[in-house]
C-alpha cells in the first residue's frame, strides 16, 4: 500500500544521510552519524583497564553514556543504553582485550525521529574510528506502521508520533535470509539468521513485523555500502553525503 508521507519520500525511502569520522581530537575514535533532521556524535574511550563490578573480567567490558540534547537522562534513555550495550557486546570481538572497558559517549545532537538506529550507527562508525576489534559492522533502520497498515522506512518524529507502531532493527553487513527454516529452534545463533538486535514499540501484527524484516532487510545494502564507503582510509575518500 502506497501512501503520501508528509516530505514527499516514498514507503522505502531513506532521508540523506551523512557521516563524519575523527572529529574529536581527544577521543581514541569518533563519528557524527545524521539521517535527515537526526544527528548523533559517538566518542570512544578505551580500552582501558578494568572493569566494573558484575562484569567477566575474562572479556572486555562495554561501557555507554547517554547524552539527551537537552534536559537529564530519563527512562527512555537508560533503555537506550541497555540496547546500545547489549548490541556492542553482541559484534565487538571482547576476547582479545580482557579485563578492561572500552566507553562510547553518545551524544544527541538532534533528534527528529529514528533516534536510537542513528546512535547505533554512529557509535559503530566510531568503534571502527577507534580501531576497536569488530566481528562486523552493524547497521540499523527503523519500520513503523502506519493506522492503515502501511510499512515506512526511517521515520520522522512527526511520523513516528503517528505510527502505531515501529520496530528498531539491527543487521549484520553481510546478505542473510531474515526468517531461515527452524529459525526459531532454541539454542540457535540470532547472528545467523541476518539480525543482532530488535525492539519494538506498539501493538504489531506478527504479519507486520515480518514485513518490517522484510523491508529493514532489504534498505540494508545502501546502509552497509554508505557505512563501509566511510570506513575508508582518510587518505581515500572525502566527506561523504547520499542523498
Amino acid at each position: 500500500m502506497e501512501m503520501d508521507r508528509p516530505d514527499g519520500r516514498s514507503p522505502n525511502q531513506l532521508r540523506p544521510l551523512a557521516c563524519s569520522r575523527s572529529v574529536l581530537h581527544r577521543a581514541h575514535g569518533s563519528a557524527t552519524w545524521a539521517q535527515g533532521e537526526t544527528k548523533v556524535l559517538a566518542a570512544v574511550y578505551g580500552p582501558k583497564a578494568g572493569t566494573k563490578k558484575n562484569e567477566n573480567p575474562e572479556k572486555a567490558s562495554i561501557e555507554i553514556i547517554w547524552k539527551p540534547n537537552t534536559g537529564h537522562i530519563g527512562q527512555a534513555d537508560r533503555e537506550y543504553e541497555m540496547i546500545l550495550k547489549k548490541t556492542f557486546e553482541s559484534i565487538c570481538i571482547r576476547t582479545i582485550y580482557p579485563n578492561t572497558t572500552t566507553s562510547i559517549v553518545v551524544q544527541v545532537v538532534h533528534d527528529d525521529g529514528a533516534l536510537l538506529p542513528c546512535a547505533i550507527n554512529a557509535a559503530c562508525a566510531a568503534l571502527v574510528d577507534a580501531g576497536i576489534p569488530l566481528r562486523h559492522l552493524a547497521v540499523a533502520i527503523c519500520c513503523s506502521v502506519t493506522d492503515n497498515n502501511c510499512i515506512i522506512l526511517d521515520p520522522s518524529k512527526q511520523e513516528e508520533e503517528k505510527a502505531k507502531a515501529f520496530a528498531y532493527l539491527v543487521f549484520p553487513n553481510t546478505t542473510v535470509s531474515v526468517v531461515p527454516e527452524k529459525s526459531l529452534q532454541a539454542g540457535s545463533d540470532p547472528m545467523a539468521h541476518g539480525i543482532i538486535t530488535s525492539v519494538t514499540h506498539g501493538a504489531m501484527s506478527v504479519d507486520d513485523y515480518l514485513h518490517c524484516l522484510e523491508r529493514g532487510r532489504a534498505t540494508t545494502q545502501r546502509l552497509s555500502e554508505f557505512l563501509r564507503k566511510n570506513m575508508e582510509p582518510k587518505s581515500t575518500r572525502e566527506a561523504s553525503k547520499a542523498g
